[in-house]
């Protein structure tokens, strides 16, 4: 089977089963750190002007040369630029499940799932598999000059723990540990939410304006 294979087979079992209704495994991650059930941050929104981007099925090998948090970085510079208004007055969400899990990773679950090979994710300083998260600092696109500027980054449950049971059967290490890995090696400011749906959901009902990226 080719590298190519395996990544689409990988990507695809990912998206299928968050896709699917709750897993029973996703009971043992309550009581470690899975706040999804904790929704009270979404009243906190209060700008004019809000957006919400939709990273479902957004494949970030095939971001080159295009940083993939351009869409958000490009509303808020542009609405500072015309309208002359910034955080508080705007508010940004992105929301992240399926592919896009790696965005919000920390370095070490980067380097010890090996998420750059897995995800055909090439760090541009080594032209290698990145090792550590090449989306979370150093410039203008990254998630911490994002999170700096109000954004507010989502990491969907139902997703998480699909890429728990892909990582399990990939690496051979037991369920509890990788879905324990997983939820503390979320970078820090992500919110865990039951579900991508129904994050948009709260989202638009607050007058989020919705983009699929």
């Amino acid at each position: 089977m080719s590298p190519e294979t395996t990544r689409r087979s990988f990507l695809t079992a990912v998206g299928s089963l968050a896709g699917a209704a709750a897993m029973p495994s996703a009971a043992g991650a309550q009581g470690q750190s899975d706040t999804s059930a904790d929704l009270g941050w979404f009243e906190t929104f209060r700008g004019r002007h809000k957006q919400v981007y939709d990273y479902g099925g957004f494949d970030l090998a095939l971001s080159e040369p295009y940083p993939p948090l351009r869409f958000p970085r490009n509303y808020l510079n542009s609405i500072r630029d015309t309208l002359r208004v910034e955080f508080p007055d705007v508010n940004t969400a992105v929301g992240v499940t399926n592919t896009a899990f790696p965005l919000n990773a920390t370095d070490a679950v980067w380097k010890k799932y090996g998420l750059g090979e897995r995800f055909k994710i090439v760090d541009p300083m080594t032209k290698k598999p990145a090792v550590r998260n090449v989306f979370l600092e150093g410039g203008e696109f990254s998630v911490k000059a994002l999170q700096a500027r109000g954004t507010v980054f989502w990491q969907c449950r139902f997703a998480l723990d699909a890429v728990v049971q892909q990582l399990a059967a990939g690496t051979g290490r037991p369920v509890t540990e990788v879905r324990a890995d997983l939820l503390e090696g979320l970078n820090s400011g992500v919110r865990l939410v039951p579900s991508h749906m129904l994050a948009l959901e709260l989202a638009q009902g607050r007058g989020f304006s919705y983009v699929r990226v």
